[in-house]
């Protein structure tokens, strides 16, 4: 049978009538929700903030705690006249802030409504107690309890970051997940585990009754969502190695980075010159004395700074010339006071040694020849073509180290450096139109190279290792809370193992070797630890060249590689050596020797500060 026009319409009708139906009675029946929208008017939410997640060290002690704080709020109707002296005395505050602040709320009453609004931020735990003594007498002020953060160490202010008020770009950034008023990690570990650490807020409801007085717990608290505390987080950071490396990069610029080989756990991040762990609580009473700050405490030039990685990169160009087949450990060249070329008018300069040299000796002595030598062997010898691709193929390994690009780990704001192409050099000299002589200097680890303290640090533990390496990384598994698995895997460098043990020969001379062997590193040496190293001096055209020194211990089963790398420092032995083998005893022996007490007293006390130009 068809069905006319008229039938047809009567049909639809009857059916949207129906789902009308429905949808009313489950709005008035069934959903509370609806029920608690329609009594908005008579309904006053109070938000309970949820307790901060703790952030340990890898030992158990608390990096970052909690202590109780709270915010004074104001409920503009609900307040009659009141004493503005007494209240700014028992505040702390002056009576022209209060008035101001009533002056505002009068303003904006119309938006405010029945709403209570802060009008006092994180008031010390004895100062509100003195206000609750006497908050009988200011009908609509009362408090409003939460955790601020505390820092039982002084261990890494930069490394973990601080809590502040969210602004409307956060906001903006992060739709639906907070609201003016709420606190979130804005830098460090406490922005890289926000969503661990922050917690899941909650709420009680409460009744008005007919003249605008709270007078019960809606539906008796069943509506009520208690907060959940966010999650501990346990890192890879041991505090007091954080600390003591602290105290030794003291009036320094530059950066102290230590690595667990065999895992990629980093033990200590230290910037210098950081932030206190003083003023992190209250970060934005700070913050415009920090950021007019010359040196820039809050820049951490651990994963950030783009330095010249200095001779400390010879290992890298020896590793690769070793798997190239270019050179074996017995390969000599000469060195005459640096490598001269351009028909002797052009010269890479080196201090004074003995001569030829093969590869223990260019390490241990950091002679820059040899490496002249070694890299345009690399170039020119033709097995990948032409001078351009040879680079190309030299970049590919030195990519399987690390550096060029960022490394991976879960530390935030994490630079990737600079390795430089064919491409690079063609738009610079034209195609094919410049020699191995032109990028001669990063043989030696000048030129457009770029990296961070951090890659140098992944270098040496990559060494370390025999040739490949964990990403580096700060978070630790543990209950609650995952780390990516790839932090767990090995990623392996285009050098064959092989090769390493003959790189590690040279590092272990360079600091055992006695004064007077033309060793550059032996004031690193400690009896029993067998530390392995490579000193670098990065040129600096602003001033006082770097000073940069990579190690690791022992040289079996190693369980630490340290990078220092001290902005004017001078040379490698002057301040990096002292103060990377300076942390690794105290890693390794849990105290230092009595005969390296004056050495440690001089590198605490040294202040290079005057030797850096500020930007």
């Amino acid at each position: 049978m068809k069905l006319n026009r008229e039938s047809k319409l009567l049909i639809g009708l009857g059916v949207a009538v129906s789902i009308l139906v429905v949808k009313l009675f489950n709005i008035q029946i069934i959903d509370d929700k609806y029920k608690m929208d329609a009594a908005n008017n008579s309904m006053v939410y109070t938000t309970v903030y949820p307790t901060r997640g703790i952030i340990y060290d890898r030992n158990g002690k608390i990096l970052v705690g909690n202590q109780v704080a709270y915010d004074l709020m104001v409920t503009p109707r609900e307040v009659t006249e009141f004493d503005t002296l007494t209240l700014a005395r028992v505040l702390d505050v002056t009576p022209e802030f209060i008035r101001n602040k009533m002056k505002e709320y009068t303003k904006n009453r119309r938006n405010i409504g029945w709403q209570s609004v802060v009008m006092l931020r994180k008031i010390p735990q004895e100062t509100y107690m003195r206000f609750s003594e006497i908050a009988y007498r200011f009908p609509g002020f009362k408090g409003q309890a939460r955790s601020i953060r505390e820092y039982p160490y002084n261990a890494g202010g930069n490394l973990l970051g601080y809590v502040s008020e969210v602004d409307k770009r956060y906001l903006e950034r992060h739709p639906g997940e907070y609201k003016a008023g709420d606190y979130a990690g804005k830098t460090g570990l406490e922005a890289a585990r926000e969503k661990e650490l922050r917690g899941e807020k909650g709420h009680t409801i409460w009744l008005r009754n007919s003249r605008n007085r709270i007078e019960s717990r809606y539906k008796d608290g069943e509506m009520d969502k208690e907060a959940i505390p966010g999650k501990n987080i346990v890192t890879t950071i041991d505090a007091e190695l954080q600390n003591y490396g602290q105290k030794l990069m003291k009036n320094k610029v530059g950066s102290l980075v230590a690595i667990e080989p065999s895992t990629g756990e980093i033990l200590a991040m230290v910037s210098s010159p950081g932030i206190n762990v003083d003023i992190l609580a209250d970060i934005g009473k700070h913050y415009p004395k920090i950021a007019k700050n010359p040196y820039k405490p809050m820049f951490n030039r651990a994963v950030q700074a783009p330095y010249p990685p200095g001779s400390v990169f010879k290992l890298v160009n020896a590793l690769i010339a070793l798997q190239e087949g270019v050179i074996t450990p017995r390969t000599e060249y000469p060195c005459s006071m640096g490598y001269h070329f351009g028909n002797g008018k052009y010269k890479v300069g080196c201090h004074d040694h003995d001569s030829p040299v093969d590869l223990d000796f260019s390490i241990m002595t950091s002679c820059n020849a040899y490496y002249c030598y070694v890299f345009r062997e690399l170039l020119e010898n033709g097995k990948h073509g032409n001078v351009g691709e040879s680079l190309d193929k030299w970049r590919e390994y030195v990519a399987s180290f690390g550096f060029g690009h960022k490394l991976g780990s879960d530390f935030p704001a994490e630079l990737g450096g600079f390795i430089p192409t064919s491409e690079y050099y063609d738009r610079y000299y034209g195609k094919k139109r410049w020699k191995a002589t032109a990028v001669i200097s990063m043989a030696i680890g000048q030129g457009e190279i770029g990296c961070t303290p951090l890659h140098l640090a992944n270098l040496c533990a990559t060494i370390a290792n025999r040739g490949h390496y964990y990403i580096p990384h700060i978070v630790k598994d543990s209950e609650g809370v995952e780390i990516d698995p790839k932090y767990h895997e090995k990623n392996y460098t285009l050098v064959d193992t092989v090769h390493f043990h003959k790189i590690i020969n040279g590092m272990y001379k360079a600091v055992n070797s006695e004064f007077g062997s033309g060793a550059t590193a032996s004031i690193a040496a400690v009896p029993g630890l067998e530390i392995c190293g490579k000193t670098g001096t990065a040129q600096n055209p602003h001033g006082d060249d770097h000073s940069v020194f990579a190690c690791f211990a022992p040289r079996e089963n190693p369980k630490i590689a340290v990078v220092a790398y001290i902005e004017n420092g001078g040379f490698g032995a002057s301040y990096a050596a002292p103060i990377a083998s300076l942390l690794t005893e105290m890693y390794l022996n849990h105290e230092i020797s009595p005969e390296r007490k004056d050495l440690e007293q001089r590198m605490i006390s040294a202040n290079l500060m005057h030797k850096v130009r500020a930007k």
